[in-house]
């Protein structure tokens, strides 16, 4: 489950999309090749691809799409402190990006920090509510701190007429 919504939050390497998509022919190779290597489970080299897109980058939203990912591509390597960092860098940079917001959230509730996956939600669905990803780390957090409790209790006693 982990790999399928962390691949959900990549962004496009030529702009911010409402869904992941791809276009073809990229501004810069590194950084879309990273993404693709991140997409298929190859977090190694994604991260270290998108390190090279990102030294690279030809632009502001090249950047923003580079820390995004590589976001993205540390939390599905369990590795949350690097995560964290390029989060926190690509907020500095821009605070309107939701998809920051959801992959910080999923890392706190990785991490059991409930409080702060709460507060990174809020922000997240402020800028856009209807975003799948957003419902399933909302999902996620629910299930964390309001589990389900089934209220059926089987009975699996033999009756003793048979």
């Amino acid at each position: 489950m982990r790999a399928l919504l962390i691949a959900a939050i990549f962004f496009v390497s030529t702009g911010w999309a409402a869904e992941p998509r791809w276009i073809i022919g990229s501004a810069d190779p590194d950084i879309n090749d990273g993404a693709r290597a991140l997409l298929s489970g190859r977090n190694e080299d994604g991260i270290r691809l998108t390190l090279s897109g990102l030294q690279a980058a030809s632009g502001k939203k090249q950047e923003e799409v580079a820390l995004s990912n590589l976001c993205a591509g540390y939390t599905n390597m369990g590795d949350y402190d690097s995560a964290l960092k390029y989060c926190d860098i690509l907020l500095h940079r821009n605070d309107q990006l939701w998809r920051v917001y959801n992959s910080k959230a999923l890392i706190y509730i990785y991490t059991k920090q409930y409080e702060k996956a709460e507060q990174e939600l809020i922000k997240g669905e402020a800028l856009n509510q209807g975003a799948t990803t957003m419902k399933i780390a909302r999902a996620l957090y629910l299930d964390a701190t309001q589990p389900v409790i089934p209220e059926i209790e089987i009975d699996d006693r033999k009756n003793k007429n048979q």
